[in-house]
């Protein structure tokens, strides 16, 4: 699964194996046997490949589809979307959702939501970034 996982995201990065190996100071062969299933790098090779693809050594290793320790799980999801129909209904009940004292049309609405909607995420996964700790983060 590793050498599977190693290849898909070498080939999406365009890199050949030498310079993947270049990347991270193994040879091509050191490359071809940890894609061919016979070889598997130390601990400090991993995570130096986890780098140069930005994801986890959990995603790597195949433990989960997450390629990174910040994607929103399916606990953030529901708390985006609690938050954001919170938001909406506060706004709506407040009779807030106006510009220039009209009310807002359903187009202007769903721009309004899609845009609170991806800022949620954004903050949420910049939270996971700066405040997971180190020894969780893979």
């Amino acid at each position: 699964m590793f050498g599977e996982i190693l290849k898909r995201l070498r080939k999406e990065k365009h890199m050949t194996q030498s310079e993947l190996g270049k990347a991270i100071s193994v040879s091509k062969v050191s490359i071809s046997k940890y894609e061919n299933g016979a070889q598997f790098p130390d601990t400090d090779t991993l995570q130096k490949i986890a780098d140069v693809f930005s994801v986890s050594t959990d995603y790597l290793l195949g433990r989960t589809d997450n390629k990174n320790y910040w994607a929103l799980n399916s606990v953030d999801e529901k708390d985006v979307k609690k938050t954001l129909d919170d938001l909406l209904n506060n706004l709506d009940s407040n009779n807030a959702m106006a510009f220039n004292g009209e009310p807002l049309d359903d187009e202007t609405r769903e721009l309004l939501a899609i845009s609170i909607e991806r800022s949620l995420r954004f903050a949420k996964e910049e939270a996971k970034k700066k405040y997971t700790p180190k020894k969780y983060r893979d």
